[in-house]
């Protein structure tokens, strides 16, 4: 393979002290501004990403990525109102106070310029981005990546510190426009254009990405590697042979199901899954 980046391998180690990462999503409910919000005082959404967080961190994870995952349907970046990053700064920062854990910061749909506000404003060590790179057709519509734009930003706030986790071969969405091109070239795509970590994932929130499609994109990039939906205690091992972490939600959850809360048994059993796992120990 040859290396069309110069970013070095380190990210993973740097922000959670260890060679594999264990990070919990935590979906804030619907923030005042979008379709599902019916008034409850903010107050009680705060209360409910702190509660989550902790169940995260008390059970064992290492890490957490904080996003306003409550307000589907997504607006695009252009469409994305102040309160959004307002509200979304304020959990992030009340969850940061509650768990001192190493934290993300991911804002949907696609929206890197509103995550390093959020980033630069509370500490947060990372964003997520879904589609960094090249363009998709999405949930939300044509999605184009946005790293020269985001990138500038980050220059701007002088934030250089805040790393950058971007999906390659974006779940929710099709790739017919980029068809062309492998899946080893759009993983190589983010690291040319400086991403930190790359993230591989399924069809959608709670779907496991194929193995066949985690060990293609290990092939394609030197970057620390994470698999980033559909990853259950019994998967956990078989990804993390492969990767050097898993960012994970929906199978922690009451019932398996994303918007319900954080169940700390579930939590207990996906830990010590992982940490049964070679190299995790």
């Amino acid at each position: 393979m040859t290396t069309i980046s110069d970013r070095p391998a380190t990210a993973i180690r740097d922000i959670f002290g260890a060679d594999k990462a264990l990070i919990g999503v935590v979906h804030c409910p619907p923030f005042p501004g979008s379709p599902r919000y019916r008034g409850e005082a903010i107050s009680d959404i705060y209360e409910a990403c702190t509660r989550d967080a902790a169940a995260y961190i008390e059970g064992g994870l290492t890490g957490l990525i904080v996003e306003n995952h409550g307000d589907v349907p997504f607006s695009k970046p252009e469409d994305l109102t102040p309160e959004t990053a307002a509200c979304l700064a304020v959990a992030a920062d009340r969850i940061g106070a509650a768990t001192g854990a190493p934290m993300g910061v991911n804002v949907l749909a696609n929206a890197p310029v509103y995550a390093l506000a959020v980033a630069a404003a509370t500490g947060a060590s990372f964003i997520r981005v879904n589609q960094w790179a090249n363009a998709y057709v999405a949930n939300e519509g044509f999605m184009e990546g946005r790293a020269a734009e985001a990138m500038r930003y980050r220059s701007l706030l002088r934030a250089e510190g805040v790393r950058i986790f971007a999906d390659t071969h974006v779940k929710h969405g099709a790739h017919a426009i980029t068809a062309d091109r492998t899946v080893t070239e759009l993983t190589r795509d983010l690291g040319f254009f400086d991403a930190d970590v790359i993230i591989a994932t399924g069809q959608r929130t709670g779907d496991a990405a194929s193995l066949d499609e985690i060990d293609e994109v290990r092939s394609a990039t030197h970057l620390p590697l994470l698999v980033g939906s559909g990853v259950t205690s019994g998967n956990v091992g078989a990804i993390l042979e492969r990767a050097d972490g898993v960012i994970v939600a929906s199978s922690l959850k009451e019932g398996g199901v994303w918007w319900n809360r954080v169940d700390p048994q579930r939590v207990r059993a996906f830990v010590a899954a992982a940490r049964a796992a070679a190299g995790t120990r």
